[in-house]
């Protein structure tokens, strides 16, 4: 009864640390290696195809550039906030849901 009660808790548990392992395995067996984003290996293999620099590709819409790295993180971590807000909000409304019907 009590392993059917909490069985996707269980489950989240489970896979949290069979993410973590794997992450933690790849990890060590890579060594030195740089990671960089998706944007920046795209970017560089779109020059290298066109032979167009990357100083010269210009955005289509204007974009804000935050003056500091710590007001990015700070936007970033409200954006990150107000998704878990957001998500929480419709797991509850629906297990109310779930409860009342």
């Amino acid at each position: 009864m009590m392993l059917r009660r909490y069985r996707f808790e269980i489950l989240s548990i489970i896979a949290i640390l069979l993410f973590s392992a794997l992450f933690l395995y790849t990890s060590s067996q890579m060594g030195t290696a740089r990671f960089a984003g998706t944007d920046t290996v795209v970017s560089s293999e779109i020059s290298k195809i066109t032979g167009i620099p990357e100083e010269e590709y210009r955005p289509l819409v204007w974009q804000w550039v935050p003056p500091s790295s710590e007001i990015e993180s700070a936007l970033f971590a409200l954006q990150a906030a107000t998704g878990g807000i957001i998500v929480g909000w419709f797991f509850g409304y629906w297990k109310g849901l779930k409860e009342r019907g």
